[in-house]
């Protein structure tokens, strides 16, 4: 009796814990990608003050990597500094970003030009709750082309409309169905 008691408390405790690791881990990615995103704009909105000249972008970068490493410690490399310029301009508008996705899927997602697709590929992490690692895999694997390419001209738009829309449940079955991919190697 006193062993269940136990039991039951230490799930309760550990349930706990863990639902509060999980928040703090989301509330942390948040964090970052809002920073990450206004220091990219801070970045872009100096740059069109000086015209986009080139030397700019290089000098301006390193004297920022240097001094931002020095006061805030690692992680602004000139090559941070670039990808959060990127990510910006990527994403101008913050309301465009979802919380779902961490810095790492941003990585991964700003580098795609091709709106439709990286629309595509941003519903498909939230909706089927991809790892970075899946979304890598994913693209390597050519997801998007594969689908726009099966079953002609109907296949492409309801791709097109899955990139701005995403999964649209509208009967019970469209929880439970799965995609099945079959790659070969």
């Amino acid at each position: 009796m006193l062993e269940e008691i136990n039991n039951k408390i230490i799930n309760e405790i550990t349930e706990l814990v863990n639902q509060t690791r999980t928040n703090l881990a989301q509330e942390i990615n948040k964090s970052i990608v809002y920073v990450y995103w206004n220091i990219g704009r801070i970045i872009v909105s100096n740059e069109n003050e000086y015209n986009n000249r080139l030397e700019y972008g290089k000098e301006v970068l390193k004297g920022l990597s240097k001094e931002l490493t020095k006061y805030l410690g690692k992680g602004y490399s000139i090559s941070n500094l670039k990808y959060m310029r990127v990510f910006y301009k990527a994403y101008p508008k913050l309301e465009e970003l979802n919380e779902k996705l961490s810095w790492s899927h941003y990585l991964e997602l700003m580098i795609i030009q091709n709106k439709d697709k990286r629309n595509f590929y941003e519903k498909e992490c939230i909706n089927e709750n991809w790892s970075v690692r899946e979304l890598r895999r994913q693209l390597d694997t050519s997801l998007f082309e594969r689908l726009l390419l099966s079953d002609g001209k109907a296949n492409k738009e309801k791709v097109l409309e899955l990139s701005k829309e995403g999964q649209i449940i509208s009967k019970p079955s469209d929880v439970v169905k799965q995609p099945y991919v079959f790659e070969l190697l």
